[in-house]
């Protein structure tokens, strides 16, 4: 795979200092069930990446003593750690909103047969990833079957009352462009979701989250095999919108590895780029219980053009109207 680092390291990206830290994204693992083309994490079945039973404890000892409002848990796909169930637990006792970023198909592998059960009965909101709403692109990018899969996923989830109208159970689904493009506008994409789920599968969800393409890892490398990586860079800095600058994830999110060493962001921590941290040269949880990270620097490099292009990109989908 071609590093994507050495051609985003040089940057005129203009400098971010962190705000209170709100969110702990956690990722739990780069084993996943399935090999996405725009995995920004490389996951995918033979990953062996996974975190440890120490390291969940200290997760649970940071939101506890931080007082972190939501956890964000990541992958890979998170269900395949077998200390999911458990953390989930740990947060939301600590009242900790708890967000699954699921891909759906986890819901019907063997042995997680009680898995969406235990998601609703924990009140974890589901952000799931759904690229298209028809089985010809999803199947496109994810592989055979996945849209039959998928759909399963979320009717079964509807029919725990995820989404109902007067419901507590979220459930969001998330879009990727195919290729090295900047994602369609959210309002407009997400009443197209709705309408075509309704009408051809009666599924309902809540809100429809578009995310840009990272040029890093497995998209990077594919973009750079294509000669297509310089025209996508320039794609994202041409629709540069510095009012997205104010709310970037990075400024309120700690991004966790799954050996608990902490990052501005889950796309710093794929490239390798630890967080800047009083005292440590390489941030682990352990320093958030002694160390505070607001005004602290952020690492930015070219990469972060893709946050802030359009009507922005982050975990919670556009930043702004397109």
């Amino acid at each position: 795979m071609h590093p994507t680092l050495p051609l985003l390291a040089k940057t005129d990206f203009p400098p971010l200092r962190r705000q209170h830290l709100q969110t702990l994204q956690v990722n739990l693992g780069y084993k996943c069930n399935q090999s996405c083309l725009h995995c920004h994490v490389n996951a995918g079945p033979n990953r062996t990446e996974m975190m440890d039973g120490e390291t969940v404890d200290t997760v649970i000892e940071v939101l506890r003593t931080r007082r972190i409002e939501t956890l964000d848990l990541t992958g890979g796909a998170p269900e395949l750690n077998e200390h999911f169930r458990r953390l989930v637990v740990a947060a939301r006792a600590l009242g900790i909103r708890v967000i699954d970023r699921c891909n759906l198909t986890i819901l019907s592998e063997p042995g997680q047969d009680t898995l969406a059960q235990f998601l609703a009965d924990n009140g974890v909101e589901i952000t799931a990833s759904l690229p298209c709403y028809t089985f010809e692109r999803v199947d496109r990018q994810r592989g055979d079957g996945v849209f039959e899969r998928s759909i399963a996923a979320l009717q079964q989830l509807n029919a725990l009352g995820y989404a109902d109208a007067d419901g507590e159970l979220v459930l969001n689904l998330v879009y990727n462009p195919q290729g090295p493009v900047l994602p369609p506008g959210q309002v407009e994409l997400e009443a197209d979701y709705k309408r075509e789920l309704a009408a051809h599968y009666g599924i309902r969800f809540n809100q429809l989250y578009v995310l840009a393409n990272m040029p890093i890892q497995r998209f990077g490398s594919t973009l750079i095999s294509k000669g297509e990586f310089k025209p996508y860079m320039q794609l994202l800095k041409d629709a540069y919108r510095a009012d997205n600058l104010d709310t970037v994830m990075c400024r309120s999110m700690v991004s966790v590895d799954w050996q608990g060493h902490l990052y501005d962001c889950d796309f710093n921590q794929m490239l390798a780029l630890p967080m800047r941290l009083a005292g440590s040269s390489r941030p682990h949880l352990r320093d958030l219980l002694q160390h505070e990270t607001t005004g602290m620097p952020i690492r930015v490099a070219d990469h972060c053009y893709g946050c802030t292009a359009g009507q922005g990109s982050s975990c919670g989908g556009a930043l702004k109207a397109a």
